[in-house]
């Protein structure tokens, strides 16, 4: 269920659920070859996207950030973004 947290000055945030990806899916493999789902964990400046934005379990974000890390070291992915440049 959605919950509403209450935030300093009256604030309400919306909080949705997440589950993880992989859990849910068993078919979708971690893969630093598979750049377009990987291109999905990282910002446009190039940073690794936190476990709170992405949804993912603490397994699978360490998966995520391992195969990134790989595929930014045999230039499969940049290690800044476009914003940067």
């Amino acid at each position: 269920m959605a919950e509403f947290r209450q935030r300093r000055r009256g604030q309400q945030r919306y909080f949705r659920p997440r589950n993880c990806r992989f859990c849910a899916d068993s078919k979708l493999d971690i893969n630093y070859k598979n750049t377009e789902l990987l291109r999905q964990f990282v910002h446009e400046d190039g940073k690794i996207r936190p476990r709170r934005q992405t949804g993912n379990c603490a397994k699978h974000q360490r998966a995520v950030t391992q195969a990134v890390k790989r595929a930014r070291h045999i230039a499969l992915m940049p290690f800044i973004g476009d914003v940067l440049r």
